[in-house]
């Protein structure tokens, strides 16, 4: 099972192309290596948009593409955050060495991910 299995509704639903910032938001979702976490707003900045860390949860809920590893954004501050079962969430995370105590990241600072300044994405000048 990865992140994003979830049950499809319909065929076409997988065939969409996402919106611009959708597919920059997924983009970066498959960059968080595995055993390392971000947060909501960590993708938000990296896409483009520091302040659409709502956005980000919408575009993850709605991924249904298992190469994109939605397990691995959290919410701030360590906790689990949103998803479509927590438990399998924290099953895959500490499947990937990252260690949960309830509904926290333990030693969160460790294992989230900060990506190189220079391959964030700005929308003032398309890249």
């Amino acid at each position: 099972m990865t992140a994003c299995d979830t049950n499809v509704s319909s065929h076409a639903a997988t065939r969409r192309r996402p919106e611009p910032f959708a597919a920059r938001v997924l983009a970066v979702v498959r960059r968080i290596p595995s055993g390392r976490v971000a947060t909501y707003g960590d993708v938000a900045a990296l896409a483009g948009r520091p302040a659409a860390w709502r956005a980000v949860g919408n575009v993850l809920r709605r991924c249904r593409d298992p190469r994109v590893p939605c397990h691995r954004v959290v919410a701030s501050g360590g906790q689990l955050g949103g998803y479509v079962d927590l438990l399998v969430k924290r099953q895959l995370l500490e499947a990937e060495g990252v260690h949960v105590t309830g509904r926290r990241l333990r030693r969160f600072a460790r294992v989230r991910w900060r990506a190189p300044r220079e391959t964030r994405y700005d929308e003032t000048t398309g890249g």
